[in-house]
């Protein structure tokens, strides 16, 4: 009887200890958090090396490790902190960057001579969202606010699967980031002999008159609330999409579909839709996302929308990430004037990737565009043709990780300071993130995974512009835009003269 009680007393005593291990588990756990729980310090797990061996045969994929990081809260150290892709003689020989990658030099700019110090980087936290730190090839992060949605958590995780991508190749460095869309860094505050040097802050896009550092976007990852999904799987897709119908196949007018409610210039544009007194060959649809969600977005799948000749970009309250959905579509994307750019659009030119369309007169602008592609079936189809292949061939996510690689490491090239993990930051890893997901952003992130390594070198960065080199693109973009104008005002005036 004495040995049983004492069981009886070792049994209660255990499942009490591991009901309160569970329940720190449990706790530790918060669905509210931003980025998952808080992992503790890196945990090494039986590896020999978190080296890449000397003779890979090929890729080296390396799974999520979710059981260790579900058992331990703490992101694993098994993945490698080299990367040395000469040492497997079949990789392939690094292409040289896009065009666009010669931005890089221009947005970092405004700090080539002064450098930036940690005070320049703290001024930029009025508006960030996060500061993000690197440091021997981990990933910090200190939240400051909340932002819109997930687009927040789906921008650090593309930041993780660059780490995870080139593993020990991004060089410490301490940035703050800016979710929201419209820019915030006025130039005209930092110009004159005496102006101080503006604070460097990262987000989604800028415009000529802000030093807002430009960097890809969430949607990259996937866009959970509206199932728009990464644009690596998504990127297949339009491509399966095009094939559908041929150019000449397809409705001989211009679509566009969208929140029209979110901006003045969409609320003007949805009042050149077809109706009794006036055909302006444009065919507008007003986007309800929340009915799309209800009825499981069998209406918004953009992989489907690729059947009109012509497809209409408009900005909504800045830049618009529908904007590369577009491109990718084969048809001629008429692009009503923008103010703003994002990392890759600057490499767009008019007449060859894209048609103009007025801002101040839609309706006209965008008649006259669709009679001339329909008059001049070749020239429109080389025009859609141009802006596909530019998409599908510049904008792959092996660019985009190259892009975010390149600017990073000029950008770190210029800080003043030794970067240092903050007080409040918390490490974030894959395992950190994925693992503890649910419903569709674990299904995003899954998708967006990168397995392993990468088997190559980055691109080769393109020098950057000269100052007589820089001033031939841009005229040329001007002159091309007044070509057009030309071009319209004369169609115009030979309609009136036919009336």
């Amino acid at each position: 009887m004495e040995s049983a009680a004492r069981f009886s007393a070792i049994f209660v005593v255990l499942f009490v200890l591991v009901g309160a291990l569970i329940c720190t588990r449990l706790l530790n756990y918060n669905t509210e958090t931003l980025f998952g729980a808080t992992p503790k310090t890196s945990q090494s797990y039986p590896h020999k090396t978190g080296e890449i061996p000397k003779k890979a045969p090929g890729k080296l994929e390396i799974p999520l490790n979710c059981p260790a990081y579900d058992l331990r809260g703490t992101c694993p150290s098994n993945y490698p902190t080299t990367f040395h892709p000469e040492q497997n003689p079949e990789r392939p020989s690094p292409s040289t960057c896009p065009e666009y990658f010669r931005w890089i030099h221009e947005d970092l700019r405004p700090w080539a001579r002064t450098g930036i110090t940690r005070e320049m980087v703290e001024r930029a936290n009025r508006t960030a969202n996060f500061k993000l730190v690197i440091v021997n090839g981990k990933a910090y992060v200190e939240q400051y606010e909340k932002a819109f949605q997930t687009r927040d958590v789906f921008t650090v995780w593309g930041f993780l699967q660059l780490l995870r991508r080139y593993p020990g190749q991004v060089p410490d460095l301490e940035l703050m980031f800016d979710c929201v869309d419209w820019p915030v860094i006025p130039s005209h505050e930092y110009s004159g002999p005496n102006a101080t040097a503006p604070p460097p802050l990262f987000r989604y896009c800028a415009d000529d008159n802000t030093l807002d550092i430009v960097f890809p976007d969430w949607s990259f990852w996937g866009w959970a609330e509206i199932n728009i999904r990464p644009w690596e799987v998504l990127f297949e897709e339009l491509k399966e999409g095009n094939n559908r119908k041929t150019w000449l196949e397809r409705e001989p007018y211009a679509y566009w579909k969208g929140n029209p409610a979110i901006a003045e210039t969409r609320q003007d544009l949805i009042k050149c839709n077809v109706s009794k007194e006036h055909d302006w060959n444009a065919r507008l649809y007003a986007q309800d996302w929340d009915r799309e969600s209800k009825e499981g977005y069998n209406k918004s799948d953009l992989a489907s929308q690729c059947i009109h000749r012509y497809k209409i970009y408009i900005e909504g309250s800045a830049w618009s990430v529908s904007e590369k959905y577009i491109l990718a579509c084969d048809s001629v994307t008429l692009i009503v004037k923008p103010r703003y750019y994002d990392f890759f659009t600057r490499r767009l030119m008019p007449v060859e990737h894209y048609w103009p369309i007025k801002d101040d007169d839609k309706c006209r602008s965008i008649k006259f565009s669709v009679d001339w592609g329909n008059t001049h079936r070749r020239k429109a189809q080389a025009i859609g043709k141009a802006s596909s292949n530019l998409i599908q061939e510049e904008l792959k996510m092996d660019y985009v990780y190259d892009y975010m690689f390149h600017l990073l490491n000029e950008y770190a090239k210029l800080l003043q300071f030794k970067p240092t993990v903050p007080k409040k930051a918390v490490e974030l890893c894959s395992e950190a993130m994925a693992c503890q997901a649910e419903g569709t952003e674990k299904k995003f992130m899954l998708q967006s995974l990168v397995k392993g390594p990468a088997v190559s070198e980055p691109c080769t960065m393109p020098p950057p512009y000269d100052p007589s080199s820089l001033f031939a693109v841009l005229r040329r973009k001007a002159n091309s835009i007044k070509q057009v104008e030309t071009w319209e005002r004369n169609y115009w005036e030979s309609q009136s003269k036919k009336s």
